[in-house]
């Protein structure tokens, strides 16, 4: 199946122009012929073909499909962005392909990279949601300073990942309840986050939690947590 991505289809009833490109001069779609196109907010539209223009190629809608995420938990992953941007790409796609709800890039005391333009990692969410047959677009916020996220965060439960062993830890797959509404695991930098950091983070109620004996990078790491939530909500389910 083919999707394309059209987030105000009802209302313009056209596929934007990147997306109408691609339907008619690369896949030679012809008017008449029936194409799937998802808003991102959760819903996949049935719909036909009326003109070839590939710039604003119009159809019409013959049906709406609610698509209801596999997942029930609303999935936060918080992560100090990498200094290569590549690995923080490589990391957008692999989440939104196994589904996570909200991407924050965070900026920490030992923040390599210092901002982020978000509008690359949503171009690329979007593929990736388009190639793993969802309908939800997760929502990437701009870089937010650690602190300012963690007293904004209200999810029902909270980690911080870390690798400083002086701090005890706990193993994330023994401390996530399945079933909870809302997660939000904190990833930090590839220096891994000051200690006073952590200490702050832990005072507003965050669990501190560990992956595992192995050595993870960051992207590696922020993956594996969100996995993780994902296997024991299936175990359980």
């Amino acid at each position: 199946m083919i999707q394309f991505y059209a987030p105000d289809i009802e209302r313009t009833l056209q596929l934007p122009e990147e997306e109408a490109r691609h339907c008619i001069k690369v896949l030679r779609t012809r008017p008449g012929s029936i194409v799937d196109v998802i808003d991102g907010k959760g819903n996949r539209y049935v719909c036909r073909l009326l003109s070839d223009d590939p710039r604003h190629a119009s159809v019409e809608i013959e049906s709406k499909i609610p698509v209801t995420p596999a997942w029930s938990t609303h999935i936060t992953v918080a992560v100090a962005p990498t200094k290569n941007m590549d690995r923080m790409e490589w990391l957008t796609e692999k989440l939104t392909e196994i589904g996570v709800n909200r991407i924050v890039p965070v900026l920490c005391r030992h923040s390599e990279r210092k901002e982020v333009k978000i509008e690359r990692l949503q171009r690329i969410a979007v593929s990736a949601m388009k190639q793993s047959l969802k309908a939800t677009l997760p929502e990437i916020s701009p870089m937010t300073p650690l602190s300012q996220f963690i007293a904004a965060s209200d999810a029902e439960q909270r980690f911080i990942a870390y690798c400083d062993p002086s701090i005890p830890r706990r193993v994330l797959a023994k401390e996530y309840h399945a079933g909870c509404k809302s997660v939000v695991i904190l990833i930090g930098p590839e220096g891994d986050f000051d200690p006073q950091e952590i200490k702050d983070v832990l005072d507003t109620g965050y669990i501190p939690v560990t992956l595992g004996d192995n050595r993870l990078r960051t992207e590696t790491a922020a993956l594996v947590a969100c996995d993780t939530f994902h296997i024991i909500n299936q175990l359980n389910s």
